[in-house]
């Protein structure tokens, strides 16, 4: 009778389970921890970008909306265009109060710019240095209808707009240098019109704040209209007229919108400019959304480099440690064991770099939009994203680095010295 020897079945290799397999990946990053923190580095700042990006376009978005709620989509206004010939066309003198007179308008207050006159802090300032200040008759409910409001002082009344008395908006009240209102506070008001060849002085009563929907009033000096024809020589015709609608009714606003050019200029409607500054605001955010795709495309090339700096840390990382891979698959370790700490090792490594990125980023975007005092928003894409791009660039870089090392034999690996 003949037996038969047989040969042991070889152990079935252990199963490396997922808290194994983190903490091997772990162990792999620590020992090059140098190596490790700047390949993690890259993809952070890759990451960072992106997040404070999307969340600096999100604050600044919800402040425009609510900026936009605050204020109304209620406000039309109506400037002067162009004659045929090309040349600035004029408002007629009765325009505001035939606009008034359409259904729908709640309030109606103009502007009408004083040409040849600039105005300066003082009379020995160059006549050249104007910082492109206008001088503008203004009526006296601007404030309210143009929602801006006084930082100091007063606007016109009745008894201060037939004398020479003038209101800056804000910007021209920081490029005059005044920030605070005091009693006889003059400004020197000159140009080449009639007997105001020699200048005017006009006495400074207040101080606006910042309009959102009137830029043009930020850089202005407003003054009565009657005391621009009386001191200015001003001939009276409006430039800008503000226009406000019924609150709440787009419809109502639309429809007076389509009215407004007949009615301010009836025999030249095409030469009357009509826009609704919420428009404007809303534009500004779309030009906006242009600038963040760039930097979007920016922190997508960080990215790119990050994941080339990941995937050759992780190419050095496999011949660095040729023995450890033939000493685990001696013994026992399958190649898809080893191919998977690998993979594990830059995924970590990334997601390391992606985390750090996230804090990065949101804490950029906090600082900028609480010191804008605006809200801060950071859209769970932003987080979300960045953390997933991370995860994908490290398996794409990591997998042909854990595919070599994988391939080794154990006995080229061991020979290795």
């Amino acid at each position: 009778m003949t037996t038969t020897s047989r040969r042991p079945a070889a152990p079935a290799a252990a199963r490396l389970l997922p808290g194994d397999l983190a903490g091997l990946a772990f162990i792999g990053l620590r020992t090059r921890k140098l190596r490790a923190g700047l390949s993690a580095l890259g993809i952070a700042i890759g990451v960072a970008a992106i997040v404070a990006v999307l969340g600096l376009a999100a604050s600044s978005q919800a402040a425009l909306l609510a900026e936009i709620q605050a204020l109304g989509t209620n406000l039309l206004t109506v400037t002067n265009g162009q004659t045929f010939a090309g040349a600035t066309a004029e408002l007629p003198v009765t325009a505001p109060g035939m606009i008034a007179r359409l259904p729908g308008v709640s309030a109606v207050q103009d502007t009408g710019h004083v040409s040849g006159v600039s105005a300066y802090k003082s009379p020995f300032i160059p006549s050249v240095e104007t910082n492109a200040l206008s001088v503008d008759a203004a009526t006296l409910n601007l404030p309210a209808v143009a929602d801006t409001s006084l930082a100091q002082g007063r606007f016109l009344n009745a008894a201060t707009a037939n004398e020479p008395v003038a209101v800056l908006g804000a910007t021209t009240a920081q490029l005059m240098g005044i920030d605070q209102i005091r009693p006889g506070m003059r400004i020197w008001v000159d140009g080449e019109v009639g007997s105001l060849v020699g200048g005017q002085w006009f006495y400074v009563t207040g101080i606006l704040n910042r309009a959102a929907y009137a830029p043009e009033i930020n850089s202005a000096v407003l003054v009565g209209f009657p005391a621009a024809r009386k001191y200015l020589h001003f001939d009276g015709h409006p430039s800008q007229i503000y226009v406000r609608t019924t609150a709440n009714d787009q419809a109502v606003t639309t429809t007076v919108d389509s009215l407004l050019g007949a009615q301010a200029n009836p025999e030249n409607p095409s030469q009357v400019t009509v826009s609704q500054p919420s428009d404007a605001l809303t534009a500004q955010a779309d030009a906006k959304g242009a600038l963040d795709t760039l930097f979007l495309g920016l922190g997508a090339i960080a990215l790119l480099v990050a994941a080339i700096g990941v995937a050759n840390i992780m190419v050095i990382s496999v011949l660095e440690r040729r023995q450890e891979i033939g000493l685990r698959r001696a013994l026992g370790a399958t190649r898809g064991q080893v191919r998977t700490q690998f993979l594990a090792e830059a995924i970590l490594l990334s997601l390391a770099g992606g985390a750090a990125g996230v804090i990065a980023g949101a804490t950029a975007t906090a600082a900028y939009a609480r010191g804008h005092g605006e809200t801060v928003v950071i859209p769970p894409e932003a987080w979300a994203g960045g953390l997933a791009a991370a995860v994908i660039i490290g398996a794409l870089a990591g997998l042909l680095p854990a595919i070599r090392a994988a391939r080794l034999s154990p006995t080229q690996a061991l020979l290795t010295v």
